[in-house]
């Protein structure tokens, strides 16, 4: 990806539902350029989908909290799918670093939100974990898999 593609991606993320004419627009190029750049990200992998972020998503979940984990022990798959299962569990990723886990949460309440920490806390092979609650959402770059 070059400088145009990346420019192109922030205004997508920006509108993902910019029309050809309002991006090239935006970009200073033609619409057969972002078609071509649009449709080559595409097939190429690097656009994966196209996701809409409606306020009923944020309202249903009033406290978020993103729970940083460290693992010990060879337990982490066991861990990742209960955490996959979890109604409570939005996003899961592996990092390196300190933290094996990064768990983004969504709860109706605070205490809703420490009995899901507390239930994480004691699964086996948890050795640590750090947690942080989300107070405004200024940019989600969340994107869908599925197109």
């Amino acid at each position: 990806m070059d400088e145009l593609d990346n420019a192109l991606i922030g205004a997508l993320r920006h509108d993902a539902r910019a029309s050809l004419s309002d991006l090239a627009a935006r970009l200073g190029l033609s619409r057969a350029t972002v078609r071509a750049r649009m449709q080559r990200l595409q097939r190429d992998g690097d656009i994966l989908g196209y996701s809409v972020v409606l306020k009923g998503d944020i309202a249903q979940d009033p406290v978020r909290a993103l729970m940083m984990i460290e693992m010990e022990g060879g337990g982490i798959e066991r861990v990742i799918r209960r955490l996959q299962g979890m109604s409570e569990t939005r996003a899961l990723h592996t990092t390196n670093g300190r933290w094996d886990l990064v768990v983004e949460l969504g709860t109706p309440t605070l205490e809703a939100l420490d009995t899901v920490l507390n239930q994480i806390r004691r699964y086996e092979g948890v050795q640590r974990s750090e947690t942080n609650l989300l107070l405004t959402t200024r940019k989600s770059g969340a994107l869908s898999a599925r197109g």
